[in-house]
């Protein structure tokens, strides 16, 4: 790009992308701030749910009102008021009826089944470029969003669902993501999640061989800036690439960034593999599930910060429960996090603090999953 197209590209996209990273950027600053402010409005919301009402929320106004009336719980738990959603009765734990639905791929058990709501999606919808408009930001590398996004998203219809009478696809959430985020923050993907979705919802190794060969006809020769998505699939099309055509992603593209999700170890255990295969790229990390989108990287350093302006965040550690930003450095525990969706949900994951306000995911809850952490860690 000509240096003054550049710097025209620069006065139009800076102020936007300040603007877009500016609620993010000020929960940050004052996180206890930002997380009485997001709690006040999840409690609106619980107040038009049931599930909200039978536990007075229109009556709590602090955190430890909010603890002492709403539970920890798990998707178990929550499992027959979500049943009560499918059967149409979506006040019974949401302010809002879904418009659709999400799975998760089943990588720890059955598949789950998760209604999104249209402020669920908004909500998603925000924080899903953050990642990727941070480092444009910082980086000032605008050149990013004028090339293509390679997609090889999960579909995201899988299949449909009656819900009180009326036919609602379901889909994965990355696949979902992928659809909603191209529209929001006008990306370029390749191939389209319409074209994704078209080679059917199975996830064989035919069905994903079929979508690695898409994408390569589809993306050969196109000016592909950067690829966003999960990270085993980024590592599976790479290794796919060298095996079939003999080449690998960066003989192909010119990749800048890999916005990675989905695992815990991308900055530790999965960097080198995934710059084996695309070259001298920089990675940023999400930290995402089925259920929501919550946090991502910020700056250079190889961590997340949480968006605290949408969802809320408490910890189970061993000395109790305490706030996500109350942990000190080297502190760990179960997250448990209150969204427009779920009140107080323990998703299962171990997340540590990594001092000055940074953290990383270091894995479900299983035994020695912090020590896995410590070794993968201090081996690279």
């Amino acid at each position: 790009m000509p240096k003054m197209e550049q710097g025209s590209l620069a006065l139009l996209a800076k102020p936007a992308l300040e603007a877009f990273l500016k609620p993010w950027h000020e929960s940050l600053e004052d996180p206890q701030r930002a997380q009485q402010s997001t709690l006040i409005r999840l409690l609106q919301g619980y107040q038009q749910t049931r599930y909200g009402a039978e536990r007075k929320a229109d009556k709590i106004s602090t955190i430890e009102e909010f603890r002492e009336s709403f539970p920890v719980v798990t998707f178990q738990q929550l499992k027959p008021y979500i049943e009560t959603v499918m059967s149409g009765d979506f006040h019974a734990l949401l302010a809002e009826p879904p418009i659709e639905w999400a799975m998760t791929r089943g990588t720890t058990g059955q598949s789950k089944y998760v209604p999104l709501t249209q402020t669920d999606l908004e909500q998603r919808v925000a924080c899903g470029p953050r990642a990727l408009m941070s480092y444009v930001y910082r980086t000032e590398n605008y050149d990013i969003l004028g090339g293509q996004v390679l997609n090889l998203n999960f579909p995201s219809v899988a299949g449909s669902m009656t819900v009180a009478g009326k036919e609602i696809s379901y889909g994965y959430s990355s696949g979902i993501y992928a659809r909603h985020n191209a529209e929001r923050a006008q990306l370029k993907l390749v191939p389209e999640q319409g074209e994704i979705d078209a080679l059917g919802a199975g996830l064989t190794k035919e069905d994903w061989e079929q979508r690695f060969d898409l994408a390569y006809s589809k993306a050969k020769g196109k000016n592909v800036t950067m690829f966003v998505g999960v990270t085993q699939t980024m590592l599976q099309f790479g290794s796919y690439l060298k095996r079939k055509y003999r080449v690998y992603p960066k003989d192909l593209w010119d990749i800048d960034l890999l916005v990675c999700t989905s695992i815990a170890g991308i900055q530790t255990k999965y960097k080198p593999a995934l710059r084996a295969l695309y070259g001298d790229v920089a990675i940023a990390e999400m930290y995402g599930a089925t259920e929501g989108m919550y946090a991502q990287q910020l700056d250079a350093k190889p961590y997340m910060m949480p968006n605290y302006d949408t969802y809320f965040f408490e910890v189970q550690t061993r000395g109790g429960i305490k706030m996500l930003y109350e942990l000190s450095q080297g502190e760990y525990g179960s997250v448990i996090i209150s969204s427009c969706l779920f009140p107080r949900y323990r998703i299962g994951d171990l997340i540590r603090c990594m001092g000055e306000g940074y953290f990383r995911v270091i894995g479900r809850e299983r035994r020695f999953a912090l020590l896995r952490h410590i070794l993968d860690t201090a081996l690279r």
